[in-house]
C-alpha cells in the first residue's frame, strides 16, 4: 500500500472495503491477496526526541562546489568511479603522430555554435488530427530548479535551445549521472504518441562482432553529445518545446527522449561511415570499432575514418577512445585477437551481487547474468530454480535457488573467451538434452564460439529422450542457422540413435517437420565416441566433404579381339598396326585421325566400338543407366559421341530413344504434330459463331463470377455477357437467346470447346429442335477456336486496366469493355467490328464534342457498298487465314494417320479424374489403334471404356508407336466400344 492511499481519507476505505475497529483503533483490509492490520502509532515513554543533526549528507559535485559560501567548517570524502582500465594506455608513437593532425576533431570541450544543416535532419511528423499535449512543468526541490536553470542556461549560451511561443510543451526533469553531476531529460512521452514512427535497422550484437575474424588492432571511437550533432528539421522545432518554472524553450538540436532519434542518429553514422562499414569498421550508435590486420593498415584505416568525421564536423570524446590498442572495451564485451570475452566490471558485479531478497532483486540479476548467457553452457537448466521462483505468488528463496545463485556466479567469473566465427573453417556442433532443458555448443578447431540452451516446458520435459535429443539438435541449428546453411559442419550428439534418424520407417508429423528441417543441411552427424567416425575425422581435417568414385568396366577386353574381324575398323586396324610395326610406311589421310592405344582402337579421343552387342548396351547405359534419366536424343547423342564413336552412332541412338518403352509413356512431346488446319471462312456476319467462357473472376455484387464470350466468326464483333459458373445448361440456353438471338438472329453453326454445359445431352437437344448444327472442336484442345481463346486474352487485359484496385466491380464496366473491343481494328478483316456490322463507327465522345456534323451520302448506293464491303471482309479473312497458316506451319510438321495404326495417346489434366492426375503420373497412355480420321488434325481412337473420356484427340495429343524391336503388334481391345463416328 502506498503513502497517498492513506493520506486522501475515506476514498481509500471505500476501494478497499476497510473495517474500523474503535476500540483498538486500527484497521483491518485485504491488500494483493493479503490480509493488512494497521496499527495506531504507539509512542514510548522513554524516548526523547532525535534533536542530533545528521553527520553525513551524500551531495552531487555541483552541490559541494556552491557550499565554499557558507561559513562552517565541513569535511570532503570525494567518491569517484574508476575508469575503465585500458590495454595501452600511451599509443604508438605513428598513431600519436597522426592524431596530432586531427586535434580538431579530438576537441576538448565542443565548439560554441550550432551543428551544420546537413541533409540529414530530424524530423517529427505528427499524427493528423491528433491534439498536441500542453502539460505543466515538475514541481522541484529549490536546489534542483536551481541546477536546471543552469543547465538551460548553458544550452542557451551555446545556442542548442531558444525561447519558444509554441502551443505544444512537455515538462523537463533532471537524472543523475554516473559521475554525480546532472543531466536533463525531456519527458516526452505526450509527444511520442502523435509522432508518425518510422523505422531504421539498428545493427545486431552479433553481426557486428562476425565482422572482426581476423583482426589484432583496434581503435574505439566514441563521439561527444552525439545527438546535439543532428539540427532539427526548420519548421520543426515547436514540436519540441519543453516547461521549467522560468519559461518555455524549444530545441534547436535533436534532444534526448524522442521517439525516432535513434533511427535519425543511426542514419547519419550510416552515411557517414557508408564508404568503411563492414570492411574495416563497424558503428553501433555513437560507437565505432575500427579494426584491422596490421599496424599499417590501421593507420590508414583510421586516417580514412577521421577524415570523414572532420568533413561532416562530428567530434570525439578523447577520454572515452582509445587507439591502436590490442584489446578494447566495447559494447559491453572485451575484444581482442583471441575472440569476445566478458567485461571483468561486470563479472565484478555480478559475483558480489547479494542474495535477492525480493521478486525485484531476482529479476535485475536475472536481467545482468542473461546478458551474458551465450559465455555459459547450459545457461538455462541452472538459471531454471530462479526461474522458477518467478512464478511463485510469494517471494520464496530456498536451498536449490541458492545453489543456482551461486553456479552461476561461479560460471561467469570462469567464462571462456569466445572465438570469433571463420566462415571459411568447418563449424562443430554440440548438442545435449536433460530433463531440464537443452544446451548446445557451437565452435571451431575446439574453440567454442558461443554457447545456447534453453528451457523445456512442463509438456516437452515429458517427451521421450530421443524426442528431447531431436528437438535440442533442431533448436541448435535454427539458433546458428546463418552460420552453418550452404556449408558443411560436424553435428555431434551423444544420442546413438540420432544416426539412424533417415533410416526410419514410422515416424509422426512432428519427427517429420523436424527432419524436413534438417535435410536444409550438409552435416556429418557423429556420435560421442566418435573414434570410429573416419568421414567426420576427414571432414575436420579436409574442411570439406568430398566424395569419390571410382569405377572400372573390365568386360570391354574383349574388344581387342573384334576389331581384325569387324567391318567398319578392319582396315584402320590394320593401317595402324602395321603403321606402328614399320614406321617408315606413309600414313593415309582416314588412319591420321586413328590411333591404337593400350591396345584399344582410339579416334582421336574417342574408343572406336566394333559391331557387337557393346553398341546398343552403351546407349542403354547412358540413356537410361543407374546414372541416367531417360535423357533426349540430343543429350544421348553428345554423352556418347564425347567417348565413342562407330559409324552411324547418330542413326543408332535415334532409334533406340525413339522406341524406349519409357519415354513413350512417360515423357509428353507432338506438340508440333499436325499442320494449322483454320476453320472455313463465314460468308455474312452472325451466322458463324465461336463461344467460349472466361472463368475464375471474382464474384460481384450481382453475384456473377464468369463470362460468356460470343464472338461473330466474320465481323470478329464480340458480346460480353456476365454469368455465374454453376449455370446449367439450360440457364446458359436462356442468356444465348435473350443477348444473342435477340439481336443477331439464330445462327447457323456454333463452335465452343466442348465445355460441360455444351456435351449435356438436353443443350444439343434444344439446337437440333431448331435445325442448327453444333460444330466441336477436337476434345480438350482450343486450337479451331482460337480467336475466342484470343479474344478472352484481350478481355482480361482490358478489365485489369480498368478495374484496377476494385476488381469486384468487373460487370458494371463490361459494357464499356465492349464498346471498346468492337470499336478496335481487327488485323484479320482490317475493320473495326462495328463498321462491318453497322457500316460505319459508332459515335465517340470525341465525335459528338470536338467533330462538326457532316451529312451522310445518298441511301441509294448503300446496298452496292455494303455488299461489295462483305466481299472485301470475306477476302480478307481469307488471305489472312493463309498467312497464318503458313507462318504457323513452319513450326510445325505433317502427321497423317490411317485406321489401324498403333498410336500413343497424351492424357491431359482435364480427361482423368479428379484427384488422380499427377505430376509423375505417365504422360502418355497406349498403345492404341486409330478407328477413324475425321480431319487431318483430329482422329477417333479405340480408347478403352474404363477411361471414360471422348475418344477423340487432335493430332498434337497423338504420337506414333514404336515396339521396342521389329515385331509386328496387333492389339485388339476387347473393352473398347467406342463409336466408329467418334463423338463422347
Amino acid at each position: 500500500m502506498d503513502v497517498c492511499h492513506v493520506i486522501l481519507g475515506r476514498p481509500w476505505q471505500f476501494d478497499v472495503g476497510a473495517i474500523y475497529d474503535g476500540r483498538a483503533n486500527t484497521y483491518s483490509l485485504d491488500w494483493k491477496g493479503r490480509k493488512l492490520r494497521l496499527l495506531s502509532q504507539t509512542v514510548s515513554p522513554t524516548a526523547r526526541p532525535n534533536d542530533a543533526k545528521a553527520a553525513m549528507h551524500i551531495v552531487t559535485g555541483g552541490a559541494l562546489l556552491s557550499t565554499w559560501r557558507e561559513t562552517s567548517i565541513l569535511f570532503a570524502l570525494y567518491v569517484k568511479e574508476l575508469a575503465l582500465p585500458k590495454c595501452d594506455s600511451k599509443p604508438a608513437g605513428e598513431v600519436t603522430q597522426l592524431l596530432s593532425q586531427f586535434q580538431d576533431v579530438l576537441p576538448v570541450a565542443m565548439p560554441n555554435q550550432l551543428p551544420p544543416l546537413r541533409t540529414l535532419q530530424h524530423q517529427i511528423d505528427l499524427v493528423p488530427g491528433a491534439t498536441v499535449p500542453n502539460l505543466p512543468h515538475y514541481r522541484m526541490s529549490p536546489k534542483e530548479h536551481q541546477v536546471l536553470q543552469q543547465l538551460v542556461d548553458e544550452l542557451l549560451a551555446n545556442k542548442l535551445i531558444q525561447p519558444s511561443l509554441s502551443p505544444c510543451a512537455v515538462p523537463a526533469l533532471l537524472v543523475p549521472k554516473k559521475d554525480g553531476s546532472w543531466r536533463m531529460c525531456i519527458d516526452s512521452r505526450a509527444i511520442n504518441k502523435i509522432t508518425v514512427k518510422f523505422r531504421f535497422p539498428v545493427p545486431r550484437v552479433e553481426e557486428l562482432l562476425e565482422r572482426l575474424a581476423g583482426a589484432t588492432i583496434f581503435s574505439k571511437l566514441d563521439l561527444r553529445s552525439g545527438y546535439h550533432l543532428i539540427r532539427i528539421r526548420p519548421g520543426d522545432e515547436w514540436k519540441t518545446a519543453f516547461k521549467t518554472r522560468e519559461g518555455l524553450y524549444e530545441w534547436k538540436v535533436m534532444p534526448f527522449g524522442l521517439c525516432n532519434a535513434p533511427s535519425t542518429f543511426m542514419r547519419l553514422m550510416n552515411e557517414v561511415l557508408k564508404p568503411f562499414l563492414n570492411k574495416f569498421c563497424v558503428a553501433y550508435f555513437d560507437d565505432i570499432l575500427i579494426y584491422s590486420s596490421s599496424m599499417e593498415d590501421h593507420l590508414s584505416h583510421l586516417t580514412s575514418v577521421l577524415t570523414a568525421l572532420r568533413q561532416n564536423e562530428l567530434y570525439l570524446n578523447p577520454s572515452k577512445c582509445e587507439f591502436a590498442a590490442t584489446n578494447v572495451y566495447f559494447l559491453g564485451f572485451v575484444i581482442s585477437a583471441k575472440g569476445v570475452q566478458v567485461d571483468q566490471r561486470k563479472i565484478e558485479a555480478i559475483t558480489g551481487w547479494p542474495n535477492p531478497r525480493s521478486f525485484f532483486d531476482v529479476r535485475s540479476f536475472h536481467g545482468l547474468a542473461n546478458f551474458y548467457r551465450r559465455f555459459i553452457r547450459n545457461f538455462s537448466t541452472i538459471m531454471a530454480p530462479i526461474t522458477n521462483c518467478l512464478k511463485f505468488k510469494q517471494f520464496q528463496w530456498g536451498q536449490e535457488q541458492q545453489a543456482s545463485f551461486e553456479s552461476i556466479k561461479k560460471a561467469l567469473s570462469s567464462a571462456p573467451v569466445l572465438a570469433l566465427p571463420d566462415f571459411n573453417k568447418p563449424f562443430h556442433v554440440d548438442t545435449d538434452a536433460s530433463a531440464i532443458g537443452i544446451g548446445a555448443v557451437l565452435s571451431q578447431e575446439n574453440k567454442p564460439v558461443e554457447f545456447f540452451s534453453e528451457k523445456l516446458c512442463p509438456s516437452r520435459q515429458k517427451w521421450s529422450v530421443y524426442e528431447q535429443e531431436l528437438y535440442a539438435v533442431v533448436r541448435a541449428l535454427k539458433q546458428w542457422e546463418p552460420y552453418l546453411l550452404h556449408q558443411d559442419f560436424i553435428l555431434c550428439s551423444d544420442h546413438r540413435s540420432l544416426q539412424f534418424i533417415n533410416n526410419q520407417k514410422h515416424i509422426n508429423r512432428m519427427h517429420a517437420r523436424w527432419i524436413l528441417f534438417l535435410q536444409r543441411f550438409s552435416f556429418v552427424l557423429q556420435h560421442k565416441s566418435g573414434s570410429q567416425n573416419k568421414v567426420a575425422d576427414a571432414l575436420s581435417r579436409r574442411h570439406a566433404l568430398l566424395t569419390q568414385l571410382q569405377t572400372e568396366i573390365t568386360g570391354l577386353e574383349c574388344l581387342k579381339e573384334l576389331y581384325a574381324t569387324d567391318q567398319d575398323f578392319r582396315q584402320i586396324w590394320v593401317q595402324c598396326l602395321n603403321q606402328e610395326t614399320d614406321k617408315e610406311i606413309p600414313t593415309q589421310e582416314a588412319s591420321k585421325e586413328f590411333s591404337i592405344r593400350h591396345g584399344f582402337l582410339f579416334r582421336w579421343n574417342q574408343l572406336c566400338i566394333p559391331d557387337s552387342s557393346w553398341r546398343p548396351q552403351l546407349i542403354k547405359e547412358v540413356h537410361c543407366g543407374g546414372l541416367a534419366a531417360h535423357v533426349g536424343r540430343s543429350n544421348t547423342l553428345a554423352q556418347l559421341q564425347s567417348r565413342f564413336f562407330w559409324p552411324h552412332l547418330r542413326r543408332d541412338v535415334m532409334r533406340f530413344v525413339e522406341r524406349c518403352p519409357v519415354c513413350q509413356s512417360y515423357k509428353s512431346g507432338g506438340g508440333h504434330n499436325g499442320l494449322y488446319l483454320p476453320l472455313p471462312v463465314p460468308d455474312t456476319i452472325w451466322e458463324d459463331l465461336s463461344l467460349d467462357f472466361v472463368l475464375g473472376l471474382p464474384r460481384t455484387k450481382r453475384g456473377h463470377d464468369s463470362i460468356m464470350v460470343v464472338v461473330d466468326r466474320f465481323s470478329k464483333m464480340a458480346h460480353f455477357v456476365p454469368c455465374r459458373k454453376t449455370f446449367d445448361a439450360l440457364n446458359i440456353a436462356r442468356i444465348f437467346f435473350a443477348e444473342i438471338v435477340r439481336l443477331h438472329g439464330v445462327p447457323r453453326s456454333l463452335t465452343s470447346d466442348r465445355d460441360v454445359k455444351f456435351i449435356s445431352h438436353f443443350w444439343k437437344e434444344l439446337w437440333k429442335r431448331l435445325h442448327t448444327s453444333i460444330q466441336l472442336s477436337s476434345a480438350y484442345h482450343p486450337q479451331t477456336d482460337g480467336q475466342t481463346e484470343v479474344v478472352n486474352r484481350t478481355l482480361g487485359n482490358m478489365l485489369r486496366c480498368i478495374v484496377q484496385e476494385h476488381p469486384k466491380l468487373w460487370d458494371e464496366i463490361l459494357g464499356q469493355a465492349e464498346f471498346a473491343y468492337n470499336s478496335m481494328t481487327n488485323r484479320s478483316s482490317g475493320r473495326s467490328p462495328f463498321s462491318i456490322v453497322y457500316t460505319k463507327q459508332p459515335n465517340h465522345t470525341i465525335d459528338v464534342t470536338v467533330l462538326p456534323k457532316c451529312s451522310s451520302k445518298p441511301a441509294s448506293s448503300f446496298a452496292n457498298q455494303f455488299s461489295s464491303m462483305l466481299q472485301e471482309v470475306r477476302a480478307k479473312l481469307l488471305e489472312s487465314n493463309n498467312k497464318y497458316k503458313q507462318k504457323a506451319d513452319e513450326h510445325r510438321r505433317e502427321q497423317l494417320y490411317k485406321p489401324g495404326d498403333l498410336v500413343m495417346v497424351r492424357l491431359r489434366r482435364e480427361r482423368v479424374a479428379p484427384g488422380t492426375y499427377s505430376k509423375l503420373s505417365p504422360r502418355k497412355t497406349g498403345p492404341f489403334p486409330i478407328l477413324k480420321q475425321i480431319n487431318p488434325n483430329a482422329y477417333v481412337v479405340d480408347l478403352p471404356t474404363h477411361f471414360n473420356t471422348s475418344t477423340t484427340f487432335n493430332v498434337a495429343d497423338l504420337s506414333p508407336y514404336h515396339p521396342p524391336d521389329d515385331a509386328r503388334t496387333n492389339i485388339s481391345s476387347s473393352e473398347s466400344d467406342s463409336p466408329v463416328d467418334g463423338g463422347e
